[in-house]
């Protein structure tokens, strides 16, 4: 199938989307016996262990998040601990609780259903502290697994069309989805998972990334059949969703292309038996590109999406004063971010803490698709509950304008409650944050990768607004939502748009000890 047949995307979302009816006539009961391991274990590889005593960047949250790495200097090089510090804050282990099932092991980035289902792999060349080769990378001991020794780096630079950041990128980590180990809980919808869980982990990856002194880029197209064989993976069970080249060397030339044989390495079974879920891999089928040919022509078609002008009341942004900018470092926010599991309904959040959220997860994503610089797929509407400054009601972010526009005036917690599928934790939060797409117009551009694309950017700008929101000592959770209902809601201003991510927002509940 065509990444052209955009039907194929149309299909898998119309079939995923969530209803009243839908979570009613398919109830889904969890087989705890049957849970997938948290981890890919290669039993027969010797892990590479890395540095644990990896120096801080001292670089704060928010400069972090939305600050672009200058590429004025020549040569950006990561070490063994550069590279050990970017692995580790974006999908390392930073605390666990044990549980009627076993211990849950809570990682550095936020992930539906604590189910970790993106694995890290590196393709290197030789770095200090670490020869070249491709590598896996294992949380749960963090350790790297040499999966081919050698220099493969032109494998992936060819893969990309030779895509200039990959091509002078001393090392590029390469972001998979394991099917299994989120259908378990999420069934079909796990596609659309993919997209928001290795989306805040890029946000991590991006924001530590800078704070390293690495340029960084997302990278989506590419041959996706030639990146599959070089990580030797069964593709009905995982498959390549990114690639993150880190940073840059002026004058290297690449090695000749090599020979990448299968390898048949042996792994441990997720889980006693797995259930496939076809839906999940006819979408990753129809939305692959299949030559350097199509990726060069994909990447080519750049998407202008015009700025509605505003119909009603606006408010200007604030930002905040010198005094009370965040001032923990992003390594201090992301061993302390988790997802909130209440929210204070009494309490509120000010104008100048919802802008600085908006502000530093809205500056644009470097991204090979995101052209021009700045491009976003996705709107931002919010329900205000209680945020000092802003009227209770609905709104839309008017991103180039800085301001909110208000649509509809109103308490909307028993609508918020009902839109994110009946959970009380929209409804008790400060704010609501709703991204939808024109799927349309972006599928038309795109074809069918485009619909990976919006949902990826929604999880990295979502990534981003969890790691604003914490620096700033408030809580925020990621949910799931009922899809035409967030329309109709925000309609007629989201008209024709689809629903991608939502985020709530507000001061966690501390827990009274038990």
């Amino acid at each position: 199938m065509s990444n052209r047949d955009i039907q194929a995307a149309w299909k898998y979302h119309d079939g995923t989307k969530h209803s009243p009816w839908s979570i009613r006539s398919n109830p889904h009961f969890l087989d705890w016996a049957n849970r997938p391991h948290p981890f890919k274990i290669y039993p027969k590889i010797e892990p590479f262990p890395l540095p644990r005593d990896v120096r801080q960047t001292g670089v704060a949250a928010c400069s972090a998040i939305s600050e672009l790495v200058s590429s004025s200097r020549a040569d950006l090089v990561p070490n063994l601990h550069d590279l050990a510090r970017i692995l580790y804050f974006s999908a390392g282990i930073t605390r666990q609780r044990l549980s009627a099932s076993g211990p849950i092991y809570f990682r550095a980035a936020a992930c539906t259903g604590a189910l970790y289902e993106i694995e890290l792999y590196v393709v290197t060349g030789n770095l200090e502290g670490l020869d070249a080769g491709v590598y896996h990378f294992n949380p749960g001991d963090v350790s790297l697994r040499l999966l081919r020794k050698g220099d493969f780096r032109r494998n992936l630079a060819q893969a990309t069309a030779m895509e200039p950041a990959v091509a002078h990128a001393p090392a590029t980590i390469i972001c998979t989805g394991t099917y299994w180990r989120n259908a378990w809980k999420y069934q079909a919808r796990t596609y659309r998972h993919f997209g928001w869980d290795n989306g805040t982990l890029l946000a991590n990856m991006m924001a530590v990334s800078a704070a390293s002194g690495m340029l960084a880029e997302i990278v989506l197209g590419f041959v996706d059949g030639e990146v599959n064989r070089l990580l030797d993976l069964d593709t009905r069970r995982e498959v390549s969703l990114c690639l993150v080249p880190i940073g840059r060397k002026s004058e290297s030339p690449l090695p000749v292309v090599r020979e990448s044989q299968a390898l048949g390495l042996e792994t441990i079974p997720l889980s006693q038996c797995e259930v496939e879920y076809p839906a999940m891999l006819e979408m990753h089928e129809a939305s692959s590109l299949e030559s350097e040919e199509e990726v060069v022509q994909w990447r080519g078609k750049q998407l202008v999406l015009s700025p509605s002008a505003p119909a009603g009341e606006e408010v200007q942004l604030q930002s905040l004063p010198e005094e009370e900018q965040p001032k923990d470092t992003i390594e201090q926010v992301i061993l302390r971010r988790g997802s909130s599991r209440s929210f204070d309904k009494t309490a509120s959040i000010t104008l100048a803490q919802l802008s600085t959220i908006l502000e530093c997860a809205t500056r644009g994503l470097p991204a090979d698709l995101l052209k021009p610089p700045g491009t976003q797929l996705n709107d931002l509407y919010l329900i205000v509950h209680s945020v000092e400054g802003l009227k209770p009601g609905a709104y839309f972010f008017q991103r180039e304008r800085n301001t909110l526009e208000l649509l509809k005036e109103g308490e909307f917690r028993a609508e918020a409650y009902h839109l994110g599928l009946e959970q009380q934790l929209p409804a008790d939060a400060c704010v609501d944050i709703f991204f939808l797409a024109d799927l349309n117009r972006i599928l038309e551009r795109y074809g069918n990768r485009g619909y990976r694309a919006v949902q990826l950017e929604a999880g990295a700008i979502g990534g981003r607004m969890y790691l604003a929101t914490y620096a700033q000592r408030l809580g925020a959770t990621g949910l799931t939502f009922f899809d035409d209902d967030v329309t109709n809601f925000f309609s007629p201003h989201a008209r024709n748009k689809s629903a991608t991510f939502l985020l709530a927002i507000g001061k966690a509940l501390k827990r009274k000890p038990q």
